[in-house]
Order: structure tokens, then C-alpha cells, then sequence
């Protein structure tokens, strides 16, 4: 069979109906009961050629459900917010996961390690083609319970297209008070860049906003206009908007409004919506999700595939006896999951066994807003999203600024023996659009925050959020640099003053793959990490002057300049909420913030290209100058115009020649007085590829590559 099971999800997930929660009660909380689906074998096929994979051979997948039951009253899981208030009569707590495993056909090929993958918002995930070369397993389960498409009542469809459109799901029950009576509470909802007379609806980045209103009556609402908002949360032009001139509704307009059934919540306006202005809404909802099932979910399935034999009725475990080690691994919103999960304690198993033996979370600096009442998973540190309260660094810190304790991401797993390796990696755009700098050096940033002994940091200077496609031609203007503008990743926030940033991470990613398999397998500890630091005078305040900036002609004198950067706000949550965990019950829906966290930023050098971390050709042989951040244009989207377009990052190449650089006024030198001509070029890759090699960042094929690729690009021709 040709198809791949990734791919072809939208038929699996949407033929299979939910089945009943209710069975045998094990002796702890577990997997009880696997499903399988779907099985291809082999995969990776185009037409009748399957692709096979040295030692390994030829891939199959296995699709399926998994069913799970957890104890609430035990302290690996009484950390779940809400959880005890969804026992079933029986006092257990249940849920479904999907599941993918990507293996070889021929398990004694298989090199005994697994590599466990968090969807990230559902999205299909399935192993790279240089572990399938290694012989590696993959396995993606889900963790989302928001997106599962439907609700605790068995059969009852809230979101259907999520199954249809090929997405992992984990069904979790609703919250019910101990009457059976419905949890309600406040939640918040923004339309941004929107216009005209139809109804818009409550998205939070790219899925509904999950919770349904408890009243539909307006006048129990509050929905509001604003003209504009500072990163730092200062707030002009707010105006109430009558509770008469605005209706919940399912589409249509105000004064044709389709009813609201389904998910997404959407607001019908009188007079329709401004472009020029956002309108932010707070409302009663209901049923509230018991998302923190999630981490138990994740961490059972992880358990069940890597420990045991078969479930209760004798299905066996696919994967029996051929995982030795195993990775988590996750890419940004699903690293920031990770990074949740350890803390919280969920590499421990019912058994009292470490889950995982390495943690990979990617371009991800925070931890998820998971585990609390009214979660919304999809956010991206918007004004009003947590994910940045409590310690985001490994080890145990204070955090004066806000006034909390010494405490660390691996307290947890430090005291139950269970921490794995850690490695992890980020860019540019994490520091200026995802609040990443206060985990290397606190609320207060006065000095650098070590690291233990099984973590490594390496970041990748000026890249954009998961690093750019590479090459040589895409950063070269009439050539292959892109002219159409790059969106700003978020909830319909606009598009880039400047053109998508191809700095790649995928060599560097290629590189770490090998050294964290050998620390896992072989105990071969990885490369130092390498990342900018307070140190070596390697992070400075977010503006011009401090970072050395050169001034490029285009660039607004605004950015980057104070109030550029998306910094970590102190918001008052309310009483219920602990921010040392992140979990409990956001009593403000819109938090009063407390204080600005002071953020720093890598210094770049006169090209405007930052220093410190870990060496790139593209960076080392520049043709341009490559930013974690962009400028947000106006247009149609008017909002966040001169604004920080959030994690897209962007480019400005160089001038060819003198002549053109100096009729721009542009202080960088041109590529002919950097390198003379195509063979200069060359000659820079080849140099500053033997560089990456010789410190482990560059595997040496990745460098021939590289290599050959300059030599085929059109630099100086």
C-alpha cells in the first residue's frame, strides 16, 4: 500500500466512532484497552516503489485509539485541575487518545530507540527520514482535548471538521459540580483586523475559542472596542459597546443572525465591524474542558508502548520488547507542552517509572497554559495569555520581580529520580515575540542562571520561529527572496514590513539529532551549550542603541526601539490561581497586569546579524542581514501596524555593489567588497562550513551540501 497514515488521517479519524468509556477497573490508572485502526505497510510509497531505509528497510504505520483510566485521588494526577469532578460512578476518571507509530516492517532492525512526538494542535506528526534511516520508532499521540471534536457525552458532535480534517483528538470529559449542576465562569474572546456587516467569530490563533456561553442574554456579556494597545498592555480609546447593538449568533448578521449550535462562538455587530479597531469580549461560559487530562493522556500512552506487553484484553503491544530508549519531543506550542509536563511531574508513570529518557523541546522558551480551568492551548502569548507565570528555567531560581520562591522546571523530576536529558533549541523570534529571555536570566536579569548538568541550550541567532528554508538564492532580491510579504503568525494580526527570513535551523536540528541519540543510547554527552549570555556581554536592552543596530535605510526609527518587544507581563489572576504551577481558576478573564518584566535581546554586530550561539554558514557567509522580527505593515489589517509582527522574522539584503549601497545610504558593505566575486563566495561557504564541522554544529554531508548548493546559486554571477 502506497498511502501513508499521517496523510490520510481525515479518513481514519472520521470513520471512527467514539466507543464507550465505561470497563474494567484495573488496579491503577493506565492504558486498559488499545484499538488499532488502520495499519500500512509498507509506507513512504510512490506508486509501487516503497522507499527502504539502510539497515532498517521498508517503514509500516499503525494507527489507533487508545483507552486510559486514572485514579483522581493519587498525587500523580490530583495535580489535574478539576479533576475530581469527573468521576464516573465508579470513581475513575477516563478518556480516548489517538495514537500513530511510524516502525520497521521488521522490528529486529529497529534500533531500539523511540522517539515520541506531541501533535502540535493536532496536527499530523511522523519521523524524519534520517531516523527512519537509524532504524528509529516514531510514535505521535494527542494532548489536546479542546480540539477532540466531541464532547463528554458520548456520540455528541461539537466539532466535527477537527476529525474530518485528519487531526489527532483526545476526548476529555466537562466539568460538573457535585450536583451534576454545569461549571461556569468568565472567558475572554478578541476579533482582530476584521470588517464589514457578517458575523465574526472567537478565535484564539487559528481554532475557536473552545467554551460555549452559559447565557446567551448580551446584557450578562461585555463586549468592547478598542483603538489601540501597547505590547506592555496600555490600552487607548476603550469604549463599551451597548449590550443592545451586538448578539451571540452562529453567522449571519445583526439583523439576520443564525443561531449559535456549534462551536465557533461568533459575534453579530450592529453596524459591523471597524479594521481599525479590536473588540474583546467576556462572557459566562460553560463546561469547561479537563485539558490537564492531557498530560496524564501523553504520558500513559508513552508508558503502555514503551513497558508493556498487551492490554487488559490481550492486545498485544506493537512495540513489545524493542524500546529500549526513548525522546519526547515537541515544536513550539507542543515544546512549551513538554516543558509543562515535566514540571508537573508526568515523567513518572503509575509504576514509578521515568517515562521518558530525553526531552527535546523546540523553539519553545515557556510552559504551556494547560493545566487550569477555561485553558485555551492555542494561544501564542497574546495581550491576556498566560504560559509565562511561575519558574521557566531548569533549575530552582528565585524570582524576585514577582515575588515568588526558588523553584525550577525539574523540581519534580529531581526528586523522584526521574528527570531525563534535556536538550533544547530556539531562535530569534522566541526572544523578541515569545518571552523567552527571562529563562536565561530570571525576572531580574542581573546574571545568568546555570544550567544543570543534564540540560544543553543552543540557540540559533536571527532566525524566525522554526528557522527559515535555507539556501542562498532566497536571499538574493530578483532571485528567489521572497516578494510576497511574510504573515505574522497569531489571530489575524497582519503581514511583515520585510520579506521572510530563510536563516535555516534544519542543518543545526540534523547535527543535534545525532548527539542526542548517542547521549541517550551511548551516554556521549552533546556539545556545550552555546547561546548568548550576560557573561560574555552577549544580551543588552531591546533598543537600537544598546544592540548596536546599524540604521538601515527602510527600517522605522521605531523598531526596534522600547515597547518593541512582546514582554512577559505579571498578571493578577486572582486568588485561585497558583502561578508557581500555572493551574487553578483565572478569576480576571482580563487581568490587571502588575509590572513589565524587563526583557534582553542578543547584540548584533555592524552588519546588524546577532553574536553568540551556535555557528551558521548562512550567518557566517551573510548576504543580508537576518532579524527574529519583523515590522507589522497596515493595509487592510490596520491594527498592529509598526507593531512587532509577533515570530516571523525578516530580511534586508545587502547591495550588490558600492555604487548601489551608497545610493542608499546603507552603511553595510556591499557583497562585492565582502567577497569580491562568486568564487569569493564560495570560498566563504566552504570556510565557514569547516567551522560548524569542526565544533559539531554541521554534519559533514550537511556541509557538502551546503557547499554545492553555493556553487549553484546565483551570488555575484
Amino acid at each position: 500500500m502506497s498511502r501513508i497514515i499521517v496523510a490520510s488521517l481525515r479518513q481514519l479519524l472520521a470513520a471512527i466512532a467514539i466507543s464507550a468509556l465505561a470497563g474494567a477497573a484495573p488496579s491503577h490508572a493506565r492504558i486498559t484497552k488499545i484499538v488499532i485502526d488502520e495499519k500500512v505497510s509498507p509506507v513512504f510509497c510512490r506508486d509501487a516503489d516503497c522507499a527502504s531505509y539502510g539497515s532498517a528497510g521498508q517503514y509500516e504505520q499503525i494507527a489507533g485509539r487508545a483507552f486510559g483510566e486514572l485514579e483522581p485521588g493519587l498525587p500523580l494526577n490530583s495535580i489535574i485541575q478539576d479533576i475530581a469532578l469527573a468521576k464516573d460512578a465508579d470513581g475513575k476518571v477516563r478518556y480516548v487518545t489517538t495514537f500513530v507509530i511510524t516502525k520497521p516492517v521488521d522490528m529486529t532492525k529497529a534500533s531500539g530507540l523511540l522517539w515520541h512526538d506531541v501533535p502540535n494542535r493536532g496536527r499530523p506528526v511522523t519521523l524524519a527520514p534520517m531516523e527512519r534511516g537509524f532504524g528509529d520508532v516514531g510514535l505521535a499521540s494527542a494532548w489536546q482535548g479542546d480540539n477532540a471534536g466531541m464532547s463528554a457525552e458520548l456520540g455528541t458532535a461539537i466539532r466535527p471538521a477537527m476529525n474530518a480534517n485528519g487531526n489527532h483528538w483526545l476526548q476529555v470529559p466537562v466539568a460538573k459540580n457535585a450536583d451534576g449542576s454545569e461549571v461556569t465562569g468568565p472567558v475572554l474572546g478578541r476579533i482582530i483586523n476584521r470588517s464589514g456587516p457578517g458575523a465574526q467569530p472567537l478565535i484564539v490563533q487559528t481554532n475557536p475559542v473552545p467554551y460555549m456561553p452559559a447565557n446567551m442574554a448580551t446584557s450578562k456579556a461585555q463586549l468592547v472596542s478598542r483603538d489601540h494597545e501597547t505590547m506592555e498592555g496600555v490600552v487607548t480609546g476603550e469604549t463599551a459597546i451597548a449590550a443592545t447593538d451586538w448578539k451571540f449568533c452562529g453567522g449571519g448578521t445583526f439583523e439576520a443572525p443564525l443561531p449559535l449550535t456549534q462551536l465557533p462562538v461568533q459575534i453579530c455587530l450592529k453596524g459591523g465591524f471597524n479594521p481599525a479597531k479590536l473588540y474583546q469580549v467576556v462572557y459566562t461560559a460553560k463546561d469547561p474542558y479537563i485539558l490537564g487530562i492531557g498530560f496524564a493522556a501523553w504520558r500513559d500512552v508513552a508508558s503502555f508502548f514503551k513497558y508493556s506487553s498487551k492490554d487488559d484484553a490481550g492486545t498485544a503491544n506493537p512495540l513489545a520488547k524493542y524500546v529500549k530508549h526513548s525522546i519526547a519531543r515537541g515544536r513550539s506550542q507542543s515544546g512549551n507542552y513538554l516543558r509543562g509536563w515535566l514540571h508537573l511531574g508526568f515523567n513518572q508513570d503509575e509504576a514509578k517509572r521515568r517515562v521518558h529518557d530525553g526531552m527535546w523541546p523546540i523553539i519553545a522558551g515557556r510552559r504551556i497554559a494547560l493545566n487550569l480551568r477555561w485553558a485555551q492551548p492555542d494561544g501564542v502569548m497574546e495581550l491576556y495569555q498566560p504560559g509565562s507565570e511561575g519558574p521557566q528555567w531548569w533549575a530552582p531560581y528565585p524570582d524576585e520581580t514577582r515575588g515568588l520562591p526558588a523553584r525550577g522546571i525539574l523540581d519534580r523530576c529531581e526528586a523522584t529520580k526521574t528527570c531525563p536529558k534535556i536538550i533544547e533549541h530556539f531562535g530569534a523570534a522566541e526572544i523578541w515575540g515569545l518571552k523567552l529571555g527571562p529563562e536565561w536570566v530570571g525576572t531580574k536579569p542581573k546574571e545568568d542562571i546555570p544550567l544543570p548538568a543534564n540540560v544543553r541550550r543552543y540557540y540559533i541567532g536571527g532566525t524566525a520561529h522554526g528557522g527559515g528554508p535555507g539556501g542562498f538564492d532566497t536571499s538574493l532580491p530578483g532571485v528567489a527572496l521572497p516578494t510576497k510579504p511574510v504573515d505574522c503568525p497569531g489571530n489575524n494580526s497582519g503581514v511583515g514590513v520585510f520579506p521572510a527570513n530563510p536563516m535555516p535551523h534544519g542543518e543545526v536540528i540534523n547535527a543535534l539529532t545525532v548527539h542526542f541519540r548517542n547521549w541517550v543510547m551511548q551516554n556521549s554527552a552533546p556539545p556545550d551549550s552555546r547561546y548568548p549570555t550576560l557573561r560574555a556581554g552577549e544580551l543588552v536592552a531591546a533598543n537600537k542603541t544598546a544592540m548596536g543596530f546599524p540604521n538601515i535605510p527602510g527600517i522605522r526609527a521605531s523598531a526596534p526601539e522600547a515597547g518593541f518587544i512582546n514582554p512577559v507581563l505579571d498578571y493578577d489572576w486572582g486568588s485561585a490561581f497558583d502561578p508557581n504551577d500555572g493551574t487553578g481558576v483565572m478569576a480576571n478573564a482580563v487581568p490587571p497586569i502588575k509590572r513589565v518584566i524587563t526583557m534582553l535581546v542578543p547584540k548584533v554586530n555592524s552588519d546588524g546579524n546577532e553574536i553568540g550561539g551556535v555557528p551558521v554558514v548562512l550567518r557566517d557567509a551573510p548576504l543580508g542581514t537576518y532579524m527574529g522580527w519583523n515590522i507589522t505593515a497596515g493595509g487592510a489589517m490596520p491594527f498592529h501596524k509598526d507593531k512587532l509582527c509577533m515570530y516571523a522574522g525578516g530580511m534586508i539584503p545587502f547591495a550588490k555593489t558600492k555604487s548601489e549601497r551608497d545610493a542608499r545610504n546603507d552603511p553595510r558593505l556591499s557583497l562585492e567588497e565582502r567577497y569580491g566575486d562568486h568564487a569569493g563566495y564560495v570560498a566563504a561557504v566552504r570556510k565557514a562550513a569547516a567551522n560548524s564541522v569542526a565544533q559539531k554544529f554541521l554534519l559533514p554531508k550537511d556541509a557538502a551540501a551546503l557547499i554545492a548548493a553555493a556553487g549553484a546559486s546565483a551570488v555575484l554571477k
